[in-house]
């Protein structure tokens, strides 16, 4: 697929810069993190984790009416922006299930594979589409958190459910349950294989914003960062495992943060018998991010 969209998904709500004047109005503690840059434009210190979350909060009550969000410390404090365009690239996909146009309202089911403690997909589909949302994920404290955001507001409870997957090697199994259909299943893999990589790209995340600190990582836990084999094992696993419940969940989606690891997962895909294969890319600036989407005749 060409690379032509230099700007986010045309129904991303952070299409433009943060605008701080109209984030103040609805989270005036977010001030006491605002900078200013050496261009005298107003930002906040991105290698600053409470200023990362604080701006967080404030995006997610300006723009989604989540009035209580927060994650324990050191796990991973994703940026929304690009979060809610693989949400809003996935309702384009859904379209060619539904007759062309994008699906809404609670009985489209999602399965958020590793929702994390910050349950961004499930906030920002839910608040944009009425989707409804099934999140699992391996890391006990990550399921309290996120169940504590979901008791925390009241447009989240009933269209969000936590599950916890005790088993680190499976993705489906014991969580989708007898009987439960999705529409679509989402995941964002840890892409590192080792420790002392997500390491280094931690210090090249610091060096990009021109800070020299001696940190292990750039926030988050092990299970959000590296697996062993890297992003290309883990989904690798997913394809396998996707096949049995082929029956279960229409679509099913993962992003892929390395290009060059696109052939082998075409070649997986096409030995498990997966029917409809596609690639979507998106961009915010000069960064590139994609996921691919399959799905299997049933």
């Amino acid at each position: 697929m060409s690379v032509e969209k230099q700007i986010l998904h045309p129904r991303n709500k952070h299409r433009s810069r943060y605008n701080f004047p109209e984030l103040l109005k609805s989270s005036p503690e977010l001030r006491d993190f605002i900078i200013l840059t050496p261009y005298g434009e107003e930002s906040v210190d991105f290698s600053n984790p409470d200023a990362v979350k604080m701006l967080n909060k404030s995006l997610l009550k300006h723009f989604y009416k989540i009035t209580n969000w927060d994650i324990p410390a050191g796990y991973l404090c994703p940026p929304i922006p690009g979060r809610a365009d693989y949400i809003h690239y996935l309702a384009d996909i859904l379209t060619t299930f539904h007759n062309g146009k994008i699906p809404t309202g609670k009985t489209i089911k999602v399965l958020d594979i590793g929702v994390g403690a910050n349950c961004i997909y499930p906030i920002v589909g839910h608040q944009e589409y009425g989707w409804s949302f099934v999140g699992s994920d391996v890391d006990q404290k990550a399921v309290a958190s996120a169940k504590n955001i979901i008791e925390a507001n009241p447009e989240l409870k009933g269209a969000v459910q936590i599950r916890l997957q005790p088993n680190p090697q499976q993705f489906f199994k014991d969580i989708i349950r007898k009987g439960e259909v999705f529409d679509l299943s989402l995941c964002n893999p840890p892409f590192h294989a080792s420790a002392a990589e997500a390491a280094a790209g931690s210090q090249r995340k610091l060096k990009n914003l021109g800070k020299q600190k001696d940190v292990l990582n750039f926030g988050g836990q092990h299970v959000e960062l590296w697996c062993e084999g890297g992003e290309l094992s883990f989904i690798y696993k997913m394809i396998q495992e996707s096949t049995h419940y082929a029956a279960q969940c229409k679509c099913f989606s993962t992003l892929v943060s390395k290009s060059s690891n696109l052939p082998m997962i075409y070649r997986a895909l096409e030995k498990a018998g997966a029917t409809r294969v596609k690639t979507v890319e998106m961009a915010q600036g000069q960064k590139i991010s994609r996921f691919v989407a399959w799905a299997f005749e049933v």
